[in-house]
């Protein structure tokens, strides 16, 4: 039986969005996928806005070294170092929240996902917020225009340039890890280039640094001007004409596209398709939209085994259920939490590769924690797993992760995270979402719901569905239903 729009539609939006909304469910049956992606297309072609938390006080400081000539951190006085650190974590926090607010409520949700994407694909470590907010406006703004552009601006992204070392690529002493993840995570990937071709690389990029505001700098007296050979060529290249070299290279518009095809097609990959997908990439001069509306308007896009093929990301997890869910949290930093339980805390990748995805996804205590958010955020559950340490991610606190009772407003055992925290109490905004059902027979709820909320075809028992929610009215049986369908291994799917 062919696919209904309604079901396209879903797929759609888990794949070139974060997931329908409450909102827009009524429409998916009568507007065709095609129609669809260009009116997501057009909204994410608006340019995204720079996302600024720093607060006043960081902002001063960093004017004020500046001004004072200093360099670095270390040049500050201790309590001055001290304060800059706390107000730095607490600014990558607020970022972290912030986007993912955006990834929740924006209607540009094909440029976040893509964003999203290349947050992964240009993984970055770094305390700096203004460095953190630079390359993030980089990823937002080019996410659906040009590679090659976004690939510059990236490349002299203080935050790369920092987290890579190339601060202390100088002539003489040159330092090969940004020229060497230039070429194996950036561009063609690992097999396509020699070490040599690192060592030259690396003497090309020399004098490549960026300034306490975030701006490039090139310092020319440590460049090296002589001859170098990269990839069969030689000449007196400088960091961009390196980029070039490696953008000519029918390779990189291949291990790009291998990238987006297993992000938002499938993680087996379909060899000629990839192919076909990778010449276009090419011949488009790196054209990301272009590459984008050849995936989602493709008619084998929509093939049976791409639809809940892949375990979704704990982003997508997370932002999924608060866009189908619209909600108000009290507490909005226990999300932070739930990312690093889950294993993947935005701005803090586990190293340069990023997050491997897949099957990695999920370990006991991730899936334990995946099952039982959707009863985090609706009622009474406690929540006692604990995320693995790790004291970037821990943003300088020595808490445990736990969740632990207390008193709720609202009934039942509030649940907290760590020491001090306050509880979780979310509000549902449940109407949207209540009145997509209202023309369904009560019998026939748990099928439409399961239509709905999973991707894939479910083994889920309706009677076992019915059993543990609450029968005392329809409304009662619609949320908590949704929630005991939420809380299944097979909405981890999209």
């Amino acid at each position: 039986m062919p696919l209904s729009n309604r079901e396209k539609n879903q797929h759609l939006m888990w794949r070139a969005g974060f997931g329908p909304a409450a909102a827009q469910l009524q429409s998916l049956e009568n507007i065709s996928p095609v129609e669809l992606y260009k009116a997501l297309q057009k909204v994410s072609s608006r340019k995204a806005e720079y996302i600024d938390v720093a607060d006043g006080y960081l902002k001063g400081l960093v004017m004020g070294m500046q001004e004072l000539g200093r360099q670095e951190k270390k040049d500050l006085p201790k309590e001055q170092k001290k304060m800059l650190q706390q107000k730095s974590r607490q600014a990558i926090k607020n970022l972290n929240l912030y986007w993912l607010n955006e990834m929740v409520d924006s209607e540009a949700q094909l440029r976040e996902k893509m964003a999203f994407f290349w947050h992964g694909h240009f993984a970055c470590r770094n305390l700096n917020v203004f460095y953190q907010q630079g390359l993030l406006d980089i990823i937002r703004r080019n996410a659906l225009g040009n590679f090659r552009d976004m690939l510059h601006e990236v490349s002299k992204s203080a935050a790369m340039l920092n987290f890579l070392n190339n601060n202390q690529n100088r002539k003489g002493h040159p330092n090969e890890n940004f020229a060497r993840e230039v070429m194996e995570l950036f561009t063609m990937g690992r097999g396509h280039y020699s070490e040599n071709d690192i060592k030259e690389a690396a003497r090309a990029f020399t004098g490549w640094g960026a300034n306490l505001k975030g701006e490039f700098v090139f310092r020319k007296m440590q460049h090296d001007d002589d001859s170098k050979t990269v990839l069969g060529k030689t000449g007196n290249f400088d960091g961009e004409e390196v980029l070039g070299i490696l953008l000519e290279q029918k390779q990189t518009a291949t291990y790009i596209t291998q990238k987006i095809y297993r992000f938002f097609v499938n993680e087996k990959e379909d060899i000629e398709k990839v192919q076909w997908l990778a010449d276009r990439f090419y011949n488009s001069e790196y054209n990301i939209s272009s590459l984008m509306q050849d995936i989602f308007t493709s008619d084998w896009f929509y093939d049976k085994k791409n639809i809940g093929a892949k375990i979704k990301s704990p982003i997508e997890l997370i932002a999924g259920i608060q866009r189908m869910l619209p909600m108000e949290l009290e507490n909005e930093e226990v999300l932070l939490q739930v990312q690093r339980i889950l294993g993947q805390l935005l701005f803090y990748p586990p190293n340069v590769a990023g997050w491997p995805g897949g099957k990695t996804w999920i370990d006991s205590s991730s899936l334990m924690m995946r099952l039982r958010f959707p009863q985090l955020i609706y009622d009474t559950d406690e929540l006692t797993i604990k995320p693995k340490d790790d004291d970037d991610q821990m943003m300088g606190k020595n808490d445990t992760g736990e969740m632990k009772e207390g008193e709720n407003p609202n009934g039942g055992k509030a649940k907290r995270y760590g020491r001090g925290a306050k509880p979780v109490n979310a509000t549902i905004e449940w109407n949207d979402y209540i009145k997509s059902f209202e023309k369904v027979p009560k019998d026939n709820l748990v099928v439409a719901l399961s239509d709905l909320l999973l991707q894939t075809k479910s083994n889920v028992n309706a009677e076992v569905i019915k059993k543990y929610s609450d029968n005392s009215s329809r409304e009662s049986f619609i949320k908590t239903a949704t929630i005991q369908l939420m809380s299944t291994p097979e909405y981890q799917l999209c």
